[in-house]
Order: C-alpha cells, then structure tokens, then sequence
C-alpha cells in the first residue's frame, strides 16, 4: 500500500529517526514523571503561600490620593444656566455626563501590580506550561500507536481514541488557565484606570480587592485542577495500557 505514495527516502528516514523516541518519553513520563509531579503538586497545595486564611493579606494597597474636589461652573460657551441647560435638551443630551478627572501622569510613578499574587503567578505558570507540553508528548505516542483503520476488532482502538480526546481536553483546560490569569491583569488595570480616573468613587477601589481575592482563589483551584489532572491521567492510562499498547490481539505489527 504504501507504495501507493511516493515519500522521499530521506525525509522518511529521518522521520523513522524520531519515532522512537516518542515511546520511551512518553512511557517515562507516564510511569514517572507523571507521579512525581502530582506530589509535588500536592505538597505545593499545603504551602502557606497559598493557604492563606485571612484575605486581607493579600491585598496590595493603592497609591492614588483622592485630590481636594474643586467646583467648576456648569456654563457653556459663557451662556447662564438656562440657556445652557436649553442648548443640552436641543442637543439630545439630557442626562450630565461625568467626564472624571484627566490623568497625565501617576503620582508615585508606575502603579505596581498586586505584589503577592504576582510571585504566585510566576509558581502557578511554569506548571501550567509543563503539563501542556507533557500532554502534548504523551497525545503524539498514543496517536503513533493506533494502527490503520479496519472493519472489526475496535475495541482497544476506541480506547485509544478516548485517551486522546481525554488528553486534548486536558491541554485546553490548562490553556485556559492561562487566559485567566491574563484576563484578571486586563481587568485589573481597567479597574485602576478608573480609579485614577475617578478617585472619589470607593466602589472601583473595592473593585480591585475583590478582584485580588478571586483571583488568589482561582489560582488555588488551578493548582489543585493540575494535580487532578496528572492522577487522572496516569490512572486512565496505567488501566488500559494493555490496549493502548496493542488495541488489537492480531496486530503483531510493530507500530514504531
């Protein structure tokens, strides 16, 4: 069959090349490497830094003084308050709009980040990006292992297509993770634009708090989620290896 197709002798030597090294990554990486990052993982979660009861000590202050408030005439174009307030209603502009305060530069400088959720960020990621990219390896070996499509005897083949699609689904899951920690420093910023913009409002201060808190619980959940994640898969895969490894009794072929 394969002569079916024309493949370039050295392109496919060199391909044959690196498929061997696919299984004994992988296989390392579920027997071992799998094991011994959930108990990491899972001594990470008993860390003070992110057992911390009392939120308040998370909370980062915020260095935007509110300025005296200064009374300003409502006129426009010199006109008195009647005639103003007739030119708004001829403009379709009924309701006052509050335009804030114009922001050229921050008092104190750049505005810092929440420090303390920022140095647990910066432990949280690095385990996101190792679980993506393991997921990865050990997607490719079990996709190498499926033999050619035949009638009968598929069995162990669709138990290779769950482990695949249980892998991929754990590669976007922690992918995701990753957009919510940048959707928390978006929203994060907006949030003290705002209050630099409107200093008197203490709505937008508590805001951020907020924000900060749930943000701190997220990262809990996310570290928690990643250890799952490596116990589930190294259950599921050690269950069925058997069919991984040879989805069909009749299949002596050697896949790799």
């Amino acid at each position: 069959m394969s002569s079916l197709l024309k493949v370039d002798n050295e392109i496919k030597t060199k391909v044959r090349s690196l498929l061997p090294q696919v299984p004994l990554e992988a296989e390392d990486l579920v027997a071992n490497f799998f094991p011994k990052k959930l108990l990491e993982l899972d001594h990470f979660l008993k860390e003070p830094i992110i057992n911390i009861v009392e939120l308040k000590e998370i909370h980062s202050d915020i260095n935007l003084t509110v300025p005296d408030p200064i009374l300003l005439s409502n006129l426009h174009d010199g006109l008195d308050s009647q005639n103003a307030k007739k030119r708004k209603l001829e403009d379709g502009d009924v309701e006052d709009k509050v335009t804030g305060t114009k922001v050229f530069v921050m008092p104190g400088g750049m505005m810092k980040s929440n420090g303390n959720l920022v140095d647990l960020i910066e432990k949280v990621k690095p385990e996101i990006r190792t679980l993506i990219e393991k997921c990865n390896t050990v997607k490719m070996w079990v996709q190498l292992l499926i033999p050619r499509i035949e009638d009968g005897n598929n069995f162990g083949v669709s138990i290779q297509e769950e482990t695949v699609a249980e892998l991929r689904t754990v590669e976007g899951e922690a992918a995701s993770y990753l957009d919510q920690i940048s959707r928390y420093y978006i929203t994060r910023a907006k949030l003290v634009s705002k209050i630099a913009k409107y200093p008197h409002v203490e709505d937008y201060r508590r805001t951020v708090t907020e924000i900060d808190e749930k943000e701190y619980i997220s990262l809990k959940i996310i570290v928690s989620e990643l250890r799952n994640q490596y116990v589930a898969l190294h259950d599921m895969i050690l269950k069925n290896i058997e069919k991984i490894k040879r989805p069909r009794s009749s299949n002596a072929e050697a896949l790799y």
